[in-house]
């Protein structure tokens, strides 16, 4: 399931909808909705992500955060090491080999490294 799948699910069972009804309130089907949910489906395009919002009435803060979910939800990534440090190689490397071999905490803690990391100054 990815970040996006997740919170939508969330939002579903928050205000007791199903699946069906809300794939026929934004136009698309239960088995599609299912696939982006679970996470076999490509990240959903700004128009669907608008559709859901609505659905929802989804505004403000939290509206951003499931469009900033929406964004890091494409369940197959490719990682462009060229010309990078060779470290840089190796962790895309052994997150691919790893990545389903890592429990909770230690994903968190990774996530949590990488978030300092975005926000330290640059300089």
């Amino acid at each position: 399931m990815t970040p996006f799948g997740d919170r939508m699910r969330k939002l579903r069972a928050e205000r007791g909808v199903t699946l069906k009804e809300m794939a026929e309130a934004i136009g698309v089907s239960s088995a599609y909705l299912s696939a982006l949910e679970h996470g076999k489906r490509g990240r959903p395009g700004w128009h669907l992500i608008q559709r859901i919002l609505t659905f929802f009435n989804v505004i403000w803060d939290e509206a951003d955060e499931v469009v900033r979910l929406a964004r890091i939800s494409h369940p197959r990534i490719t990682i462009d090491t060229a010309g990078l440090n060779p470290k840089a190689t190796e962790l895309a490397n052994r997150l691919a080999d790893d990545i389903g071999k890592l429990d909770a905490a230690t994903l968190d803690e990774l996530l949590a490294s990488l978030g300092r990391q975005r926000r330290r100054p640059k300089g």
